[in-house]
């Protein structure tokens, strides 16, 4: 695992990502993510985030993107055991999060976030890479701080 990453690269390659048509919102930060901390992470994980795009399954409820980055957070300080405490930290991350991003856009639900929006436009697929990096962006600030790792753009 890299301790040093750009936080800004790891935003530009998740929005890369969905710009160029490789993954929707929540796989394109788990592969930037991925990709940028080098680690031992299996390919599948980026599969197991394939169904949260269009704000899970297309229904349009939570923004796929805070899917795509909880799930990001879980990989670093998530448990793997039943009754392992750690993860309180891991739901105040989480919180973190989401808050971030309800502060910005003042809803996480995807139905509210593209109300009026064509789902093909030029306008939705705008919205939906700004938020994917906005979210890589935040997910990494996270665990860089709170790993203590090294942002290579400061």
């Amino acid at each position: 695992m890299k301790k040093e990453v750009s936080i800004n690269k790891i935003k530009q390659d998740a929005e890369e990502f969905y710009r160029r048509g490789d993954f929707f919102c929540s796989e394109a930060i788990v592969a930037s993510i991925r990709e940028n901390f080098e680690l031992d992470m299996p390919e599948e994980m980026i599969a197991m985030a394939s169904g949260f795009p269009i704000g899970i399954g297309k229904s349009k409820c939570v923004c796929g993107a805070i899917s795509g980055g909880i799930m990001s957070l879980g990989y670093f300080f998530g448990r793997t055991a039943g009754g392992d405490t750690k993860v309180q930290n891991t739901l105040k991350l989480a919180n973190e999060l989401q808050e971030s991003f309800k502060n910005n856009h003042k809803v996480l639900c995807c139905r509210i976030l593209t109300q009026g929006m064509d789902m093909g436009s030029g306008e939705h697929k705008n919205q939906c890479i700004s938020f994917t990096g906005e979210i890589a962006e935040k997910a990494a600030e996270i665990i860089v701080r709170e790993l203590d790792f090294v942002n290579t753009d400061k």
